[in-house]
């Protein structure tokens, strides 16, 4: 059944009921209408990334985001501190004016 998305609940649900021996991957694909490659799939990332698997894609560009903005902010810290640095040693300079 094309273009049905599932939770990362429910996939968790399923891929911890082949873990534990509760369910066979059969038993699940008749019970819940899944393709035997999707269930497959699934059981796959959850072997490789644990308790982790299945994160938005979402969650991950969020954070590059914030770790962006993060760095940005930073830069521009540092570049104020440069600036007021450079407004003050041109106040201490004297002008040709005051040299006469």
């Amino acid at each position: 059944m094309p273009g049905r998305t599932f939770s990362r609940e429910f996939k968790l649900t399923i891929v911890r009921q082949l873990a534990s021996g509760e369910k066979r991957p059969a038993q699940i694909c008749r019970e819940h209408h899944l393709s035997n490659s999707m269930v497959s799939r699934w059981r796959q990332e959850y072997d490789a990334r644990g308790e982790e698997a299945f994160a938005t894609k979402w969650l991950s560009e969020s954070e590059a985001l914030v770790a962006r903005v993060a760095e940005l902010e930073r830069f521009c810290g540092q570049l104020a501190m440069e600036n007021a640095v450079l407004k003050k040693a041109l106040g201490k300079q004297k002008s040709p004016s005051d040299i006469q």
